[in-house]
């Protein structure tokens, strides 16, 4: 159904798809998961309006890239080129620059009951990457999940992260914060970072630390340690999945990814002004590479180059 169209003139479509117990809605704007309904709540942040995502998102259910977290200064280097990108996170280049795939109309390339395949290609030089990448993903629900697949492919060698960045409630959407839902990340280690949010060097230890989440623990038990700066948004060195517990209703979700890395943000800077959410109202677990990777060859690689197709899965399931 038509949602919109954008002060350009691209019309934004709205997909609904179902499944058992599983409802979720999907815009081309973006490739935003709108809604994800269990059992008949909520569970992400959204918005009603294609002005509102347009003027007072923050990132609401969108596939962020062509690099999601952040690349230090806005530059990298790639087989002895030097590339610069828009700054628009402090002195960094956050989720693709300002012009991303989440401000970007994709297109609808296959549509079902429950899955929907949306791409986006992106030119040569947007945002300052290089190569004309196409890029999918494809939202398929099951009775109990939503499973993310992403494909891209390029014709010059380029860089590549891409993650979704919904913000989840497992209360419902609106009912407060989440800083009683107890999480457990199966990782040993995370990414310190400085006042930036750009990784420092090698992975630390989480044990003994306010990061240790590898037995369960409230989100707010250790929120206010100063070692957090504010709240959690770090990544963490996967070695399983990761799971999440809202007390007072029950809901379960447990992520499981091909990523090796998930970014632990804990709604730090939604402020109930900006859009209808306050601080800490929803809780991201943005799977994906780690921050600033193109400039830190000891981390697991995100080049992307001619004839390889970049693939990558993410289940988040409901119980």
């Amino acid at each position: 159904m038509h949602f919109g169209t954008t002060p350009s003139g691209e019309p934004v479509e709205r997909h609904v798809l179902s499944s058992g117990r599983m409802r979720a809605a999907v815009l081309s704007y973006g490739a935003v998961v709108q809604s994800l309904e269990v059992s008949g709540v909520d569970v992400v942040l959204g918005c009603a309006t294609l002005d509102d995502y347009l003027t007072r998102s923050r990132y609401f259910g969108a596939v962020v890239g062509r690099y999601g977290n952040r690349i230090a200064g806005g530059r990298f280097t790639l087989d002895g080129a030097a590339y610069e990108l828009p700054v628009n996170n402090g002195p960094n280049s956050l989720h693709g620059g300002p012009g991303g795939f989440s401000s970007r109309v994709w297109r609808v390339a296959d549509a079902s009951r429950s899955a929907v395949t949306l791409e986006y290609v992106s030119p040569d030089g947007e945002e300052g990457y290089p190569g004309t990448l196409t890029a999918s993903v494809t939202y398929t629900l099951t009775d109990d999940a939503l499973v993310l697949d992403y494909r891209a492919t390029t014709d010059a060698p380029t860089v590549l992260n891409l993650t979704n960045h919904s913000y989840f409630n497992l209360a419902g959407a609106g009912s407060g914060d989440v800083l009683g839902h107890v999480v457990r990340i199966d990782a040993d280690h995370y990414l310190p970072v400085d006042s930036t949010k750009i990784p420092t060097g090698e992975p630390a230890p989480v044990a003994g630390t306010p990061f240790d989440f590898t037995t369960p623990r409230a989100i707010g038990e250790r929120i206010d340690d100063p070692a957090l700066d504010g709240g959690y948004d770090h990544c963490y060195v996967l070695r399983g999945d990761i799971e999440v517990r809202e007390p007072v209703s029950g809901r379960v979700m447990r992520v499981t990814t091909t990523e090796p890395g998930v970014q632990f943000y804990s709604g730090n800077m939604l402020d109930g002004v900006a859009t209808d959410y306050g601080r800490h109202a929803g809780l991201c677990l943005e799977t994906q590479h780690f921050p600033d990777s193109p400039n830190r060859p000891e981390f697991p690689s995100t080049v992307l180059r001619p004839g390889e197709e970049f693939t990558s899965g993410t289940v988040y399931r409901f119980c």
